[in-house]
This record gives C-alpha cells, sequence and structure tokens, in this order.
C-alpha cells in the first residue's frame, strides 16, 4: 500500500488518465511502493514532480499497420511504439508481435524497461514496441511482408541515437531481419538501429542466449548470499523459447538441473533433467516448428506430461518462470509455499500477479524481481550497440564475461540499495530503488523539459 502523499496522488492521477490499463498501473503500483523511503528522504524529488513526470511516457506513437496475406487480401494491425524515458540514453526496448499487444501492455513494459536498463550502468534509456500481428502460421513472405509495412512507418522515429529497438515475443531473427533491411532501403545507411540482428550483418554473440544466461548468473550470486551453491540445485522452468532455453543452458552447464519445461498445452516433468544437448536443442526445434506444444518434447523422450497444468505444482528448489507476464497467480503462489520453495526468480518480464508476490513474501519466499533478473538480454543488446558503433566484433568470451559481470553488479548493486534504506533483503525494492536513483539524478540535472 502507497503511504506517502505525493505518491498516492501521483498513482490516482496516473490511474485516471490511463483507465483500464492493468499492467501499466499493476507495474507502476509496485516501483512505487518500493521508492517511498527513497522519495521521504529526497523532498526535491516532489518538488520537480520527478515521479509524477517519469510515469508519463515522452512519446506514444500508434498507428496502422496494413500489409497484403498470401491470398491477396488487405489485412490491418495496429502497431505501438513507447518512448518512455531517455534521460540515460536513447530509448532501447523490444518489439512484441502477438495478439494480446495493446497500449497497456506496451506501457507496462517500456516502464519496466526504463529501470531495467539503468541497472545494467549501459547509457540506455526505455521504450518498447510491437503489433498485435501474430507471426503464428504465417508464412515467410506474409511475416516480410508485415515487417516491412511496420517497419515503413516505425523507421521515422527510430534511429542509432535516437530509439534502437530489439526482438521480443514472436520477433526473433527473421524477423530482425526483415524489419532491419527495409529500414537500411528507408534511410539509405547502414546503422546499428536494431539489436538481435543476425551475426553476418552486425549481430553479438551471446545475444540469443542472453536473457537466459543473465538470470542464471544473477540466481548463482543470490544463492551465494544464502550460502548455497547452484551445483545439485533442482529447478522448475516455464517456456520453451529463447529465454528458457538460454536458462536451461546454463544451470546444466553450471552443475544444476531443470526438471519442468512448459507451453500453452501443458508442461513436462523430467526427472533426469532437461540435460543433454540433443534434450535442450529440442527446445529449439517446438519453438521453430511453430506449434507451440510442450507436448513433443514428452512424446519424444517419454516423460510425463501434465495437460492444461503448470509446473509451479512440483517441488523442486528454484523456481524461474521464463514465459510471459502474470504467469504465475495466487494458486500456483500457494503450491510453490506448500513445497516449501525457497527461491523465486522471476525471468519473465512481471510473471507474477500482486497476489501470488504477496503470498510468496509473507512466507519467506526469496523474490528475485523480473527487472534485474531479466536484464542480460538488453545488456547485451548494449554491448551489441557498442560493437555497431565501434565497427567491431567481440568473442563469446569477452561478451560472457561482460554479461556476467553486469548482472553481478545488478545484484550487488540492489542489495547495497535496499540496505541503505532499511529494506535489507528485498531484492525487489532494491531493484527499484537502484534504477530509479539513476534515473531521477539524470532527469534533475536535465530540467524541467524532460
Amino acid at each position: 500500500m502507497i503511504k506517502n502523499t505525493y505518491l498516492k496522488k501521483v498513482y490516482a492521477d496516473m490511474e485516471k488518465r490511463n483507465p483500464g490499463e492493468v499492467e501499466f498501473h499493476q507495474t507502476v503500483k509496485e516501483v512505487l511502493e518500493s521508492i517511498e523511503p527513497v522519495v521521504d528522504a529526497h523532498p526535491e524529488y516532489e518538488k520537480l514532480d520527478i515521479v509524477g513526470r517519469m510515469v508519463e511516457p515522452e512519446r506514444l506513437i500508434k498507428f496502422r499497420v496494413s500489409w497484403v496475406d498470401d491470398n491477396g487480401q488487405v489485412q490491418v494491425n495496429r502497431g505501438f511504439r513507447v518512448q518512455f524515458n531517455s534521460a540515460i540514453g536513447p530509448y532501447k526496448g523490444g518489439l512484441r508481435f502477438h495478439p494480446t499487444v495493446n497500449e497497456s501492455i506496451m506501457k507496462f513494459l517500456g516502464f519496466e524497461q526504463t529501470f531495467k536498463n539503468s541497472l545494467t550502468t549501459l547509457p540506455m534509456g526505455g521504450g518498447k514496441g510491437g503489433s498485435d500481428f501474430d507471426p503464428q502460421g504465417k508464412s515467410d513472405g506474409e511475416v516480410m511482408r508485415f515487417c516491412q509495412s511496420f517497419m515503413t512507418e516505425l523507421a521515422k522515429h527510430i534511429g542509432p541515437n535516437t530509439d534502437v529497438p530489439a526482438g521480443d515475443i514472436g520477433v526473433g531473427a527473421r524477423e530482425v531481419g526483415y524489419l532491419f533491411g527495409q529500414y537500411k532501403r528507408l534511410r539509405n545507411e547502414f546503422t546499428g538501429v536494431l539489436t538481435g540482428k543476425g551475426l553476418s550483418y552486425g549481430g553479438s554473440l551471446i545475444r540469443p542466449e542472453a536473457t537466459g544466461f543473465g538470470a542464471v548468473y544473477y540466481a548463482v550470486e543470490m544463492l551465494k548470499t544464502f550460502g548455497e551453491d547452484i551445483k545439485g540445485k533442482t529447478f522448475a522452468v516455464s517456456g520453451f523459447g529463447n529465454v528458457a532455453w538460454g536458462t536451461v543452458k546454463k544451470i546444466t552447464e553450471l552443475g544444476g538441473k531443470v526438471v519442468t519445461i512448459s507451453g500453452p498445452d501443458g508442461y513436462i516433468y523430467d526427472e533426469d533433467g532437461v540435460s543433454t544437448e540433443e534434450k535442450i536443442n529440442f527446445m529449439l526445434e517446438m519453438r521453430a516448428s511453430g506449434r507451440d506444444k510442450v507436448k513433443e518434447y514428452a512424446d519424444k523422450f517419454g516423460v510425463p506430461y501434465f495437460e492444461g497444468k503448470r509446473p509451479w505444482e512440483q517441488k523442486v528448489d528454484v523456481i524461474m518462470p521464463c514465459a510471459t507476464q502474470n504467469e504465475v497467480g495466487l494458486e500456483d503462489a500457494k503450491n510453490i509455499v506448500a513445497n516449501g520453495v525457497k527461491y523465486y526468480v522471476e525471468v519473465a518480464n512481471m510473471p507474477t500477479t500482486d497476489e501470488a508476490i504477496a503470498l510468496l513474501k509473507a512466507n519467506k519466499v526469496v523474490i528475485a524481481p523480473s527487472k534485474a533478473v531479466n536484464a542480460g538480454g538488453v545488456a547485451v543488446s548494449g554491448l551489441e550497440m557498442s560493437q555497431n558503433s565501434m565497427r567491431y566484433s567481440w568473442t563469446a568470451e569477452e561478451v560472457d564475461a561482460k554479461l556476467h559481470q553486469i548482472m553481478t553488479n545488478i545484484y550487488k548493486n540492489s542489495w547495497e540499495a535496499a540496505k541503505k534504506y532499511g529494506m535489507e533483503g528485498d531484492l525487489v525494492a532494491g531493484a527499484n530503488i537502484a534504477g530509479f536513483e539513476k534515473v531521477a539524478d539524470a532527469m534533475i540535472a536535465q530540467g524541467v523539459a524532460y
């Protein structure tokens, strides 16, 4: 509950201005609750209305995307780009192509991205974009035509020193390639305007694995704080896309064992672990197939499959949701608590409902928040931007080492920020505070025009 009078007013005004945008309301409330002691200690934040300005996007671009399908029929989708905050650098954040994309989800993701990017310490502001277009079941030609139409409008608003989008759900290497090709055609320049590019035209090594690798590096630091090691630990993971794949790959490499992955159809339980090269690579095959069914893993490897269920009913040492927002609800949290799980590491963006978070906190579960845990993806995107600017390419080992250091620093900075304001051990508050302070101070330095 928000107690500070100024923050209460900011939240009430934000709700009034953005009616029905529940995802956006949810993320703003979480941040405002965390930063109360910071605002109490710094009256200049209220005087300059830093938080009121911070919850309002600098720019919201909404546009029509018309394209022609393989049958010659004209289709119409909506496109979005939310340029939320550029106080510490050009807008940076992914593009999501999924039927659920709407203004609320774009604002929620852009707001989260602002603090996530701040935590990396790299010079990147916060932004997000996408469309309600669904690439599933579309031909390559249809995806290409859609991407070209989408970029025809988006190109007017982005650039390597203005706004650098990346991939997200529904936007992988294929889509990034088509988007980049159209941008290059329209602007007649070869720049690092998108990240997540192919290695043949400016992409960075480790980028596909980065979010998952970074999440595991964060988890390793968290476990160290409590005198524990990843070796021998069992993990429940959701999803089977790039994020889950990178997570499974790094956990296995460091000696842990992932026993679940999931899809929209249910989840599998692999007692021996998703731990062989064949099993881990099969996750990529499932994703590439476009069928979106985790049952295919159960069929191939002869393990139990639980239709229509989520993996949080399994007893493990660490839980890492890697799929999508609000995938872990109150009933899931009850299962987690009943199974005595001690560590809960959010890898997807805001994967946990408010009610579930409250229950986990009340039962002393250690919660690692998504804006810190999944910052590895954007961190390597930032490293890709640096390589593009230098016309240079680092080795996989160099990128991985830089990623590891960034994630270690994010954990340590979050821990110290929480401790500084009397909330030692609260990693959620620590991440919000550490991310907020840097952006707030930059906004003050740049004047009220921001």
